[in-house]
Protein backbone atom coordinates (compact mmCIF):
# COMPACT_ATOMS: atom_id res chain seq x y z
CA UNK A 1 0.00 0.00 0.00
CA UNK A 2 0.94 3.59 -0.43
CA UNK A 3 2.51 5.40 2.59
CA UNK A 4 0.35 7.72 4.39
CA UNK A 5 2.18 10.99 4.05
CA UNK A 6 2.56 13.73 6.47
CA UNK A 7 1.88 17.10 5.92
CA UNK A 8 3.44 18.75 9.25
CA UNK A 9 5.85 17.03 11.54
CA UNK A 10 5.44 15.40 15.19
CA UNK A 11 7.56 16.88 18.01
CA UNK A 12 8.95 13.31 18.75
CA UNK A 13 10.52 12.56 22.42
CA UNK A 14 11.78 9.51 22.97
CA UNK A 15 12.42 7.74 26.31
CA UNK A 16 14.29 5.49 29.12
CA UNK A 17 14.30 1.64 29.73
CA UNK A 18 11.82 -0.46 28.61
CA UNK A 19 9.55 1.65 27.24
CA UNK A 20 12.46 2.92 24.66
CA UNK A 21 12.92 -0.42 23.43
CA UNK A 22 9.12 -0.80 23.25
CA UNK A 23 8.66 2.73 21.30
CA UNK A 24 11.50 1.44 18.84
CA UNK A 25 9.56 -1.62 18.11
CA UNK A 26 6.05 0.03 17.55
CA UNK A 27 7.70 2.35 15.09
CA UNK A 28 9.48 0.00 13.41
CA UNK A 29 6.05 -2.78 13.36
CA UNK A 30 3.00 -0.26 13.41
CA UNK A 31 3.86 2.71 11.89
CA UNK A 32 7.07 3.26 9.45
CA UNK A 33 5.04 0.40 7.18
CA UNK A 34 2.24 2.58 6.66
CA UNK A 35 3.28 6.20 7.44
CA UNK A 36 5.61 8.66 5.49
CA UNK A 37 6.58 9.40 9.76
CA UNK A 38 7.52 13.24 9.58
CA UNK A 39 9.08 13.77 13.05
CA UNK A 40 11.16 16.51 14.72
CA UNK A 41 13.00 14.04 16.97
CA UNK A 42 14.71 14.54 20.31
CA UNK A 43 16.10 12.27 23.12
CA UNK A 44 14.77 12.50 26.22
CA UNK A 45 16.81 9.37 27.70
CA UNK A 46 18.58 10.30 30.83
CA UNK A 47 22.16 10.31 29.19
CA UNK A 48 21.43 13.03 26.77
CA UNK A 49 19.41 15.14 29.24
CA UNK A 50 22.45 14.95 31.35
CA UNK A 51 24.67 15.09 28.72
CA UNK A 52 23.00 18.69 27.36
CA UNK A 53 22.05 19.39 31.00
CA UNK A 54 18.64 19.55 30.07
CA UNK A 55 18.33 21.49 27.67
CA UNK A 56 17.12 18.72 25.30
CA UNK A 57 13.67 18.89 27.44
CA UNK A 58 13.40 22.66 26.99
CA UNK A 59 14.15 22.28 23.02
CA UNK A 60 11.29 19.81 22.53
CA UNK A 61 8.43 21.79 24.60
CA UNK A 62 9.71 24.76 22.64
CA UNK A 63 9.48 22.68 19.70
CA UNK A 64 5.59 21.53 20.78
CA UNK A 65 4.94 25.08 20.53
CA UNK A 66 6.26 25.26 17.21
CA UNK A 67 4.46 22.21 16.15
CA UNK A 68 1.51 22.16 18.24
CA UNK A 69 1.55 18.29 18.18
CA UNK A 70 3.84 16.10 20.03
CA UNK A 71 4.51 12.52 21.03
CA UNK A 72 6.56 11.53 24.42
CA UNK A 73 7.94 8.40 25.66
CA UNK A 74 7.78 7.36 29.18
CA UNK A 75 11.02 8.85 30.88
CA UNK A 76 12.97 8.54 33.95
CA UNK A 77 12.67 11.30 36.83
CA UNK A 78 16.37 10.49 39.11
CA UNK A 79 16.43 10.09 42.50
CA UNK A 80 19.22 9.45 44.40
CA UNK A 81 20.08 5.80 43.19
CA UNK A 82 19.25 7.08 40.39
CA UNK A 83 22.00 9.54 40.02
CA UNK A 84 24.66 7.23 41.13
CA UNK A 85 23.41 4.36 38.74
CA UNK A 86 23.92 6.80 35.33
CA UNK A 87 26.61 9.52 37.31
CA UNK A 88 24.29 12.38 36.88
CA UNK A 89 26.08 15.89 37.00
CA UNK A 90 22.87 17.04 39.18
CA UNK A 91 18.98 15.92 39.98
CA UNK A 92 17.37 16.89 37.66
CA UNK A 93 13.78 17.78 37.53
CA UNK A 94 10.83 15.40 35.95
CA UNK A 95 11.08 16.25 32.11
CA UNK A 96 6.80 15.82 32.37
CA UNK A 97 6.38 19.06 34.84
CA UNK A 98 9.55 20.85 33.06
CA UNK A 99 7.34 20.20 29.74
CA UNK A 100 3.97 21.42 31.84
CA UNK A 101 5.60 24.42 32.69
CA UNK A 102 7.01 25.52 29.35
CA UNK A 103 3.56 24.54 27.59
CA UNK A 104 1.27 25.82 30.77
CA UNK A 105 -0.91 22.78 30.28
CA UNK A 106 -3.38 20.76 31.94
CA UNK A 107 -2.82 16.39 31.62
CA UNK A 108 -5.93 14.65 30.80
CA UNK A 109 -5.70 10.69 31.90
CA UNK A 110 -8.30 8.38 30.65
CA UNK A 111 -8.94 4.21 30.85
CA UNK A 112 -8.60 2.62 27.77
CA UNK A 113 -11.39 0.35 28.05
CA UNK A 114 -11.49 -3.38 26.21
CA UNK A 115 -13.89 -6.17 26.38
CA UNK A 116 -12.45 -8.73 29.01
CA UNK A 117 -11.07 -6.48 31.09
CA UNK A 118 -13.83 -5.18 33.76
CA UNK A 119 -13.52 -2.15 35.85
CA UNK A 120 -13.66 -3.41 39.75
CA UNK A 121 -16.58 -0.82 39.93
CA UNK A 122 -19.13 -2.94 38.74
CA UNK A 123 -21.62 0.35 37.20
CA UNK A 124 -18.15 1.73 35.62
CA UNK A 125 -19.47 1.56 31.66
CA UNK A 126 -17.35 4.25 30.12
CA UNK A 127 -14.03 5.93 30.51
CA UNK A 128 -13.63 8.35 33.65
CA UNK A 129 -11.21 11.27 32.41
CA UNK A 130 -8.89 12.58 34.96
CA UNK A 131 -8.02 16.50 34.43
CA UNK A 132 -4.81 17.16 36.73
CA UNK A 133 -4.13 20.68 37.69
CA UNK A 134 -0.13 19.99 37.27
CA UNK A 135 0.95 23.27 39.13
CA UNK A 136 1.50 24.12 43.00
CA UNK A 137 -0.08 22.89 46.19
CA UNK A 138 2.14 20.12 47.74
CA UNK A 139 4.72 20.00 44.30
CA UNK A 140 5.70 23.37 45.36
CA UNK A 141 5.64 23.37 49.17
CA UNK A 142 8.09 24.72 50.88
CA UNK A 143 8.38 23.10 54.61
CA UNK A 144 10.37 22.67 57.68
CA UNK A 145 10.13 20.46 61.04
CA UNK A 146 9.75 22.82 64.08
CA UNK A 147 12.00 20.69 66.83
CA UNK A 148 10.14 22.68 70.12
CA UNK A 149 7.61 25.34 71.35
CA UNK A 150 7.17 28.42 69.55
CA UNK A 151 4.56 30.13 66.94
CA UNK A 152 4.52 29.94 62.88
CA UNK A 153 3.06 32.65 60.89
CA UNK A 154 1.93 32.89 57.53
CA UNK A 155 3.90 36.87 55.94
CA UNK A 156 3.13 38.01 52.98
CA UNK A 157 5.29 40.98 52.45
CA UNK A 158 3.73 43.41 49.05
CA UNK A 159 5.89 44.82 46.84
CA UNK A 160 4.32 47.96 48.28
CA UNK A 161 5.93 47.41 51.68
CA UNK A 162 2.86 46.56 53.25
CA UNK A 163 3.09 43.48 55.34
CA UNK A 164 0.23 40.76 56.17
CA UNK A 165 0.52 38.33 59.07
CA UNK A 166 -1.75 35.56 60.59
CA UNK A 167 -0.70 32.89 63.22
CA UNK A 168 -0.84 29.62 61.74
CA UNK A 169 -0.16 27.67 64.78
CA UNK A 170 1.41 27.91 68.55
CA UNK A 171 3.48 25.38 69.04
CA UNK A 172 3.87 23.56 72.47
CA UNK A 173 6.62 20.89 71.21
CA UNK A 174 7.65 19.22 68.27
CA UNK A 175 5.67 19.13 65.16
CA UNK A 176 5.70 20.04 61.07
CA UNK A 177 4.94 23.23 59.42
CA UNK A 178 3.82 23.42 55.63
CA UNK A 179 3.44 26.28 53.43
CA UNK A 180 1.83 25.64 49.54
CA UNK A 181 0.62 28.59 47.07
CA UNK A 182 -1.00 28.74 43.81
CA UNK A 183 -2.10 31.39 40.56
CA UNK A 184 -4.64 32.99 39.53
CA UNK A 185 -3.43 32.49 36.19
CA UNK A 186 -2.69 28.76 36.76
CA UNK A 187 -5.75 28.17 37.47
CA UNK A 188 -7.54 30.12 35.15
CA UNK A 189 -5.35 28.20 32.33
CA UNK A 190 -6.48 24.78 33.89
CA UNK A 191 -10.11 25.98 33.91
CA UNK A 192 -10.01 26.92 30.37
CA UNK A 193 -7.90 23.56 29.11
CA UNK A 194 -11.02 21.24 30.66
CA UNK A 195 -13.78 23.85 29.93
CA UNK A 196 -12.21 23.44 25.56
CA UNK A 197 -11.23 19.23 26.43
CA UNK A 198 -14.75 19.12 27.60
CA UNK A 199 -16.18 20.91 24.39
CA UNK A 200 -13.45 18.45 22.08
CA UNK A 201 -14.74 14.88 23.65
CA UNK A 202 -18.16 16.11 24.26
CA UNK A 203 -18.00 15.20 27.92
CA UNK A 204 -19.15 16.96 30.70
CA UNK A 205 -17.07 18.41 33.13
CA UNK A 206 -17.20 17.49 37.40
CA UNK A 207 -15.00 19.98 39.65
CA UNK A 208 -14.30 19.24 43.56
CA UNK A 209 -12.86 21.33 46.21
CA UNK A 210 -13.40 21.83 49.82
CA UNK A 211 -14.10 25.55 49.66
CA UNK A 212 -15.94 24.71 52.93
CA UNK A 213 -13.02 24.22 55.01
CA UNK A 214 -10.39 26.16 52.60
CA UNK A 215 -12.43 28.73 52.03
CA UNK A 216 -10.00 31.50 50.52
CA UNK A 217 -7.59 28.61 48.51
CA UNK A 218 -10.20 26.26 47.18
CA UNK A 219 -12.44 28.93 47.64
CA UNK A 220 -10.61 30.31 44.63
CA UNK A 221 -10.87 27.68 42.94
CA UNK A 222 -14.38 27.25 42.60
CA UNK A 223 -14.61 31.25 41.99
CA UNK A 224 -12.06 31.29 38.91
CA UNK A 225 -13.91 28.16 37.49
CA UNK A 226 -17.55 29.50 37.85
CA UNK A 227 -16.56 32.85 36.39
CA UNK A 228 -14.82 31.79 33.43
CA UNK A 229 -17.77 29.17 32.93
CA UNK A 230 -20.34 31.60 32.90
CA UNK A 231 -18.40 34.46 30.58
CA UNK A 232 -17.23 32.10 28.12
CA UNK A 233 -18.57 28.65 28.01
CA UNK A 234 -21.86 28.41 29.54
CA UNK A 235 -23.47 28.79 26.09
CA UNK A 236 -21.33 26.93 24.35
CA UNK A 237 -21.53 23.95 26.64
CA UNK A 238 -25.65 24.27 26.68
CA UNK A 239 -25.78 23.63 22.50
CA UNK A 240 -23.52 20.84 23.08
CA UNK A 241 -25.53 19.42 25.27
CA UNK A 242 -22.95 18.88 28.47
CA UNK A 243 -22.97 20.55 31.44
CA UNK A 244 -20.32 22.06 34.26
CA UNK A 245 -20.86 20.79 37.72
CA UNK A 246 -19.30 21.90 41.14
CA UNK A 247 -19.06 20.26 44.41
CA UNK A 248 -17.34 19.61 47.42
CA UNK A 249 -14.75 16.62 46.74
CA UNK A 250 -15.86 14.38 49.33
CA UNK A 251 -19.52 14.29 47.09
CA UNK A 252 -17.78 14.10 43.77
CA UNK A 253 -15.66 11.14 44.98
CA UNK A 254 -18.95 9.38 46.03
CA UNK A 255 -21.08 10.09 43.06
CA UNK A 256 -18.24 8.84 41.08
CA UNK A 257 -18.59 5.42 42.43
CA UNK A 258 -22.03 5.32 41.78
CA UNK A 259 -21.44 7.05 38.06
CA UNK A 260 -21.77 5.26 35.04
CA UNK A 261 -18.82 7.14 33.49
CA UNK A 262 -18.13 9.16 30.41
CA UNK A 263 -17.64 12.97 31.98
CA UNK A 264 -14.31 14.86 32.69
CA UNK A 265 -13.02 14.74 36.29
CA UNK A 266 -11.50 17.95 37.22
CA UNK A 267 -9.06 17.45 39.95
CA UNK A 268 -6.46 19.81 42.40
CA UNK A 269 -2.63 18.53 41.75
CA UNK A 270 -2.65 16.24 44.57
CA UNK A 271 -5.92 15.22 44.37
CA UNK A 272 -5.50 14.19 40.59
CA UNK A 273 -1.96 12.65 41.30
CA UNK A 274 -4.30 9.97 43.63
CA UNK A 275 -7.32 9.57 41.83
CA UNK A 276 -5.52 8.89 38.38
CA UNK A 277 -3.70 5.82 39.83
CA UNK A 278 -7.11 4.93 41.39
CA UNK A 279 -9.05 4.97 38.56
CA UNK A 280 -6.30 3.52 36.47
CA UNK A 281 -6.38 0.34 38.48
CA UNK A 282 -10.11 -0.07 38.75
CA UNK A 283 -10.55 0.27 35.48
CA UNK A 284 -7.62 -2.38 34.84
CA UNK A 285 -4.36 -1.56 34.26
CA UNK A 286 -1.81 1.85 34.28
CA UNK A 287 -0.48 -0.02 31.23
CA UNK A 288 -4.13 0.96 29.84
CA UNK A 289 -4.12 4.79 30.40
CA UNK A 290 -4.00 7.45 27.85
CA UNK A 291 -2.24 10.39 28.97
CA UNK A 292 -2.67 14.40 27.32
CA UNK A 293 -1.03 17.41 28.44
CA UNK A 294 -3.39 20.53 26.52
CA UNK A 295 -2.33 23.69 26.61
CA UNK A 296 -4.88 27.04 26.18
CA UNK A 297 -2.75 27.96 23.13
CA UNK A 298 -3.75 24.99 21.88
CA UNK A 299 -0.57 22.71 22.22
CA UNK A 300 -0.89 18.95 22.57
CA UNK A 301 1.62 16.07 23.64
CA UNK A 302 0.80 12.90 24.06
CA UNK A 303 2.23 10.19 26.40
CA UNK A 304 1.90 6.39 28.13
CA UNK A 305 0.50 7.24 31.63
CA UNK A 306 2.76 4.92 33.15
CA UNK A 307 6.68 4.86 33.89
CA UNK A 308 9.77 3.21 32.22
CA UNK A 309 8.98 -0.58 32.83
CA UNK A 310 12.37 -0.57 35.14
CA UNK A 311 11.95 -3.87 36.27
CA UNK A 312 11.32 -5.34 32.69
CA UNK A 313 14.32 -3.18 31.55
CA UNK A 314 16.69 -4.72 33.69
CA UNK A 315 15.14 -8.26 32.98
CA UNK A 316 15.95 -7.40 29.16
CA UNK A 317 19.32 -6.42 29.72
CA UNK A 318 19.94 -9.88 30.69
CA UNK A 319 18.39 -11.85 27.56
CA UNK A 320 15.25 -12.69 29.35
CA UNK A 321 12.08 -12.13 28.18
CA UNK A 322 9.35 -9.60 28.95
CA UNK A 323 6.23 -9.83 28.34
CA UNK A 324 5.71 -5.51 28.38
CA UNK A 325 1.84 -3.96 28.11
CA UNK A 326 2.52 -1.59 24.96
CA UNK A 327 -0.83 -0.15 24.61
CA UNK A 328 -0.51 2.87 26.27
CA UNK A 329 2.47 3.66 24.35
CA UNK A 330 0.84 2.52 21.21
CA UNK A 331 -2.16 5.18 22.17
CA UNK A 332 0.18 8.04 22.93
CA UNK A 333 1.35 7.35 18.70
CA UNK A 334 -2.41 6.99 17.74
CA UNK A 335 -3.85 10.62 19.64
CA UNK A 336 -0.86 12.38 18.60
CA UNK A 337 -1.43 11.11 15.04
CA UNK A 338 -5.25 11.21 14.80
CA UNK A 339 -4.69 14.81 16.30
CA UNK A 340 -2.19 16.44 14.00
CA UNK A 341 -4.51 14.90 10.96
CA UNK A 342 -7.35 16.86 12.39
CA UNK A 343 -5.30 19.78 12.62
CA UNK A 344 -3.47 19.35 9.08
CA UNK A 345 -7.00 18.25 7.61
CA UNK A 346 -5.12 14.95 6.65
CA UNK A 347 -8.57 12.22 6.58
CA UNK A 348 -6.26 9.16 5.85
CA UNK A 349 -3.71 9.80 9.17
CA UNK A 350 -6.67 10.22 11.75
CA UNK A 351 -8.40 7.05 9.55
CA UNK A 352 -5.07 4.93 10.33
CA UNK A 353 -4.63 5.80 14.31
CA UNK A 354 -8.75 4.98 14.33
CA UNK A 355 -7.70 1.37 12.83
CA UNK A 356 -4.56 1.08 14.76
CA UNK A 357 -6.53 1.22 18.16
CA UNK A 358 -9.14 -0.52 16.79
CA UNK A 359 -6.31 -3.70 16.04
CA UNK A 360 -5.06 -2.86 19.09
CA UNK A 361 -8.30 -4.05 21.13
CA UNK A 362 -9.83 -6.73 19.01
CA UNK A 363 -6.06 -8.26 19.51
CA UNK A 364 -6.64 -8.57 23.30
CA UNK A 365 -10.16 -8.94 22.82
CA UNK A 366 -9.42 -12.43 20.62
CA UNK A 367 -7.18 -13.53 23.83
CA UNK A 368 -3.80 -12.33 22.24
CA UNK A 369 -2.26 -10.52 25.36
CA UNK A 370 0.24 -9.94 27.34
CA UNK A 371 1.05 -10.96 30.68
CA UNK A 372 -0.63 -8.29 33.08
CA UNK A 373 -3.51 -8.29 31.28
CA UNK A 374 -3.75 -12.18 31.01
CA UNK A 375 -4.02 -12.42 35.32
CA UNK A 376 -7.14 -10.15 35.13
CA UNK A 377 -9.37 -11.21 32.21
CA UNK A 378 -12.40 -12.81 32.07
CA UNK A 379 -11.96 -14.46 29.07
CA UNK A 380 -11.38 -17.84 28.95
CA UNK A 381 -8.02 -19.76 27.24
CA UNK A 382 -5.85 -16.67 26.30
CA UNK A 383 -2.53 -16.73 24.75
CA UNK A 384 -0.02 -15.18 26.54
CA UNK A 385 2.71 -12.91 24.49
CA UNK A 386 6.07 -11.88 25.07
CA UNK A 387 6.69 -7.18 24.13
CA UNK A 388 7.48 -8.01 20.72
CA UNK A 389 4.68 -10.97 19.94
CA UNK A 390 1.96 -8.72 20.98
CA UNK A 391 3.05 -5.78 18.52
CA UNK A 392 3.19 -8.14 15.89
CA UNK A 393 -0.17 -9.75 16.57
CA UNK A 394 -1.17 -6.15 16.71
CA UNK A 395 0.50 -5.55 13.16
CA UNK A 396 -1.65 -9.03 11.53
CA UNK A 397 -5.04 -7.82 12.67
CA UNK A 398 -4.06 -4.40 11.32
CA UNK A 399 -3.12 -5.71 8.20
CA UNK A 400 -6.31 -7.54 8.12
CA UNK A 401 -8.61 -4.48 8.74
CA UNK A 402 -6.48 -1.80 6.60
Amino acid sequence: MKKIQMQTPLVEMDGDEMTRILWKIIKDELLLPYIDLNTEYYDLGLEYRNETDDQVTVDAAEATKKYGVAVKCATITPNKARMEEYTLKKMYKSPNGTIRAILDGTVFRAPIVVKGIEPCVKNWKKPITIARHAYGDVYKNTEMYIDGPGDAYLVFEGADGQQRKELIHHYEGAGVLQGMHNLDDSISSFARCCFNYALDTKQSLWLGGKDTISKIYDGRFKEIFATIYENEFKDKFEAAGIEYFYSLIDDIVARVMKAEGGFIWACKNYDGDVMSDMVSSAFGSLAMMTSVLVSPQGYYEYEAAHGTVQRHYYRHLKGEETSTNSVATIFAWTGALRKRGELDGNKELMEFADKLEKATLETIESGKMTKDLALITSLEDVTVLNSKEFILAIRERLDEIL
